[in-house]
């Protein structure tokens, strides 16, 4: 019997070790794959017209994030104060930021934990900005319907994320590269 276990210590041992490396790597693939094209399609939407498009945010983006207030202007996105105009600039910017900085695994933890709080704003918007209240699009945890648009799937997306915030980016990445750089000076 010590035997086996001494193999089951050893093999599953070396995957614990060979999973830290590969887990993050897995983790930012899975996000590229399935979640980067969809956030800078999504940003891309919200940039205006011209050279300073990414300073002067289209009226969709103020639909987008701030639905209830726009239509309370008549949808007229120039009655809309400084610090909406500062958030949908921001948030739009994190579209393009935050994704590309996950995949490329520069500042990783943060760009991933701040893509938490986006999908976190993200479903709330969605919930309470949009209306999206009713229960087949919200979704039910613990049922055994696993295609909610908001609860199951963005559940999803988060535990995804979390990987890089508890992990890090992993060896392939511009955060491992930064650290040998810098190991020199750091010590």
């Amino acid at each position: 019997m010590q035997p086996l276990i001494r193999l089951h210590h050893s093999v599953f041992g070396a995957l614990d070790r060979a999973g830290n490396e590969i887990l993050p790597l897995l983790a930012r693939l899975a996000f590229a794959a399935t979640l980067l094209g969809y956030y800078w399609a999504s940003a891309l939407t919200k940039l205006g017209d011209g050279p300073l498009g990414l300073l002067r945010p289209s009226t969709g983006a103020y639909a987008q994030i701030f639905p209830r207030q726009l239509e309370a202007v008549g949808y007229d996105a120039s009655q809309l104060s400084v610090l909406h105009w500062l958030m949908v600039t921001l948030g739009t910017w994190a579209e393009f930021l935050l994704p590309a900085m996950i995949v490329l695994g520069l500042f990783t933890r943060l760009a991933a934990l701040g893509m938490i709080g986006f999908v976190l704003l993200q479903t709330l918007t969605d919930i309470y900005g949009h209306g999206m209240t009713d229960a087949a699009t919200i979704g039910v945890w613990f049922d055994r319907m696993p295609d909610g648009t908001l609860l199951d799937q963005r559940l999803f997306w988060v535990v995804l994320l979390a990987i890089p915030v508890i992990k890090g980016a992993g060896t392939l990445s511009l955060d491992a590269l930064l650290r040998r750089r810098m190991a020199p000076a750091w010590a």
